[in-house]
């Protein structure tokens, strides 16, 4: 699954579709530091959507990268399954790290308390 964000200050005149946007800075350094949290099978449940309908909430996270190519950032995550909104969830949550609002070990806590509530908002849809 990868999630691209096209991270400028303005919107990108061409190229909007299977992109979002972000306009305030983002520290991917930070992001990456949060990403190794993710790894391994875990109960996603804070990033996961109301309307799911899996049985259970566990995830095997086998890989997850972010990396800055320019104005843009690719988040690339591998797992054996998805919870419906994972990935926009999980991408919404290390935006809130990026823009340095969280510190990168909450991406930890959220799992640790298997709460949505607790989480950031559900990324845009447009970054797939």
């Amino acid at each position: 699954y990868r999630y691209i964000i096209y991270n400028h200050k303005y919107r990108p005149a061409i190229l909007r579709s299977g992109q979002s946007h972000y306009h305030q800075k983002l520290d991917i350094s930070l992001m990456q530091q949060a990403a190794p949290l993710l790894l391994g099978e875990q109960d996603f449940s804070s990033f996961r959507a109301v309307q799911c309908q899996s049985k259970t909430p566990f995830r095997k996270v086998q890989h997850l990268t972010i990396e800055r190519r320019g104005d843009y950032i690719v988040l690339d995550i591998k797992a054996n399954a998805f919870l419906h909104h994972m990935v926009r969830n999980i991408t919404g949550s290390l935006l809130e790290v990026g823009m340095q609002i969280r510190p990168p070990q909450w991406i930890g806590d959220l799992l640790a308390a298997q709460n949505r509530i607790l989480a950031a908002a559900t990324a845009k849809p447009g970054g797939v």
